[in-house]
């Protein structure tokens, strides 16, 4: 069986995470989902990021320990990637003793082979992203990343030799087109970063204590990116004088599935590090886009902050899920506002998903008992419904292939769609009436309950509970992908999968809350 590692960026542990942190997961999670209905032996991991001068200050603040404090948060986090859903296989944090020991053997591995050297550094710090900048990075003398002030700092600190692989990084982005994607992200780390010059990377502090320390120079830390970036090998077994059977199955990763603000530590601090490590890079880096509130990015300070815990306890998490992955485009932003969420949730799910099963499985209750076979009655337009359902499979899997998750979405439902249109041209009521239309009658239901399961059956990667949902109704285990000529069906019970919403007196509701 051909192996898929796909991982989240881990989350920071500085607070609990608002909807757009969460949609990654949900993102990455569909991917997995995807993948093992494809047959992979998928490995998906997720965790937390623990370490740094934000931590320890925000510890300080709520007057505890910094692990009590990345503790907590780490299982806030935890609490609301089980909320949504997401089967992830391995939950990491960077404070495991496992990790830490691995992270102070890779140090002294860079270290020993002359790749990390001891120097001091002053430049323009930004705490809050615990980055350096110079002074032509800042955007109108802020913090180009979060536009916060930064500080001056200057302290002795272990470098690494970044510009030593600028060259190397460079040719193999460009000999692997499609390492970066969007495209849009790869042309800004080639043009933006690497072909103007790369500093060397400052790789450990001594200005605070919350960190793995340096096994030889026990007054330093090592510093964030070295710490993070390497939980995706530590964690599988990774380790520089005796890597483990799993590391050698798994690594590399197929694909790193990231936040758009961080493409740049996963696209040329990475690739370094691996590079020093002797090891091959991750086939593919995703900086997906960004999910927006309203009309602007969320902040605690606008008040515009949104979690995903409480959308799930007003919509429902598969509501939630289908959400983000169907509004966020491949390379653009997306928006989430209550009315266009209600919208989706009563147009896509509850009228064309929902209405389509309770419809169908109340009419084979009514006019068969709820048993059905084909009985090979064909009209010419039932043609262009079963070729849907044929191609359906490949054409998803083109969608996921290239990562575009909405587009995926899409695809099934224009198949849902057009069999809520194949009712009304077949016309079961009528045809209940004439017995010797029967047969017919028959054929229709069970073309449509066909298009239900294949439909049904994609959608758990998207959509886990509703799938498993439809097939309990439609009461079948066939798992194949395509339209069969010899299915059976004795369906259950119709129960509605999704209620229409009230918007108005939603909205009013939520905000009276």
């Amino acid at each position: 069986m051909e192996k898929y590692y796909i991982s989240t960026a881990i989350a920071y542990t500085s607070g609990k995470p608002h909807i757009g942190n969460t949609y990654e997961i949900v993102l990455a999670d569909a991917i997995a989902r995807y993948k093992r209905l494809q047959g992979y032996d998928v490995y998906f991991q997720t965790g937390t990021d623990e370490h740094g001068e934000k931590i320890e200050l925000k510890a300080r603040e709520a007057r505890v320990t910094p692990q009590q404090f990345v503790d907590e948060v780490a299982g806030e986090i935890k609490r609301i990637w089980d909320i949504m859903n997401t089967s992830y296989d391995r939950f990491v944090r960077t404070t495991d003793k496992s990790h830490e020991e691995k992270v102070q053997k890779i140090f002294q591995k860079m270290y020993d082979q002359g790749d990390i050297y001891l120097g001091k550094y002053e430049g323009l710090y930004c705490t809050p992203c615990e980055s350096f900048f110079t002074e032509s990075q800042l955007v109108d003398g802020k913090c180009p990343d979060c536009g916060r002030d930064v500080e001056l700092k200057s302290e002795e600190a272990y470098f690494f030799r970044l510009s030593k692989y600028q060259d190397r990084i460079i040719q193999y982005i460009e000999e692997h087109p499609d390492f970066i994607q969007p495209v849009s992200r790869k042309n800004e780390m080639l043009n933006n970063f690497l072909k103007p010059g790369l500093q060397d990377l400052c790789v450990s502090r001594t200005s605070f204590d919350w960190g793995i320390p340096v096994s030889f120079d026990p007054k330093h830390v090592v510093y964030v990116w070295l710490d993070a970036l390497t939980n995706y090998i530590t964690n599988i077994g990774y380790d520089p004088e005796n890597p483990t059977e799993e590391f050698l199955k798994k690594w590399p990763a197929d694909l790193h599935l990231i936040g758009k603000d961080i493409i740049r530590f996963h696209t040329i601090y990475w690739p370094a590090f691996l590079m020093s490590l002797d090891l091959p890079l991750p086939k593919k880096v995703f900086g997906h886009p960004w999910l927006l509130i309203g009309d602007g990015k969320m902040s605690k300070s606008k008040g515009n902050v949104v979690y995903a815990d409480d959308l799930v306890e007003q919509f429902g998490v598969d509501a939630v899920r289908y959400y983000v992955l169907h509004e966020i485009p491949y390379a653009n932003d997306g928006t989430l506002t209550y009315e266009l969420l209600i919208d989706r949730i009563n147009s896509d799910l509850a009228n064309i998903l929902g209405n389509l099963v309770n419809r169908t499985i109340s009419m084979v209750q009514k006019y068969f008992g709820g048993v059905v076979s084909n009985k090979h009655v064909l009209e010419e337009y039932d043609k262009e419904l079963i070729s849907m359902i044929q191609n359906l499979e490949s054409k998803v899997s083109k969608k996921m292939d290239s990562l575009e998750i909405g587009a995926a979405l899409d695809e099934i439902f224009d198949v849902l769609r057009r069999s809520n249109k194949y009712i009304d041209e077949a016309m079961p009521w009528v045809l209940a009436k004439e017995e010797n239309k029967k047969e017919r009658l028959e054929t229709v239901l069970y073309n449509l309950l066909e298009s239900i399961r294949v439909c049904g059956i994609l959608l758990g990667a998207f959509l886990p509970e509703t799938s498993e949902k439809i097939k309990e109704q439609i009461a079948n285990e066939r798992d194949d992908l395509t339209y069969l000529e010899d299915n059976s069906y004795h369906v259950s019970t119709p129960v509605a999968l999704f209620m229409r919403i009230d918007k108005e007196a939603k909205l009013k509701e939520m905000m009276e809350k």
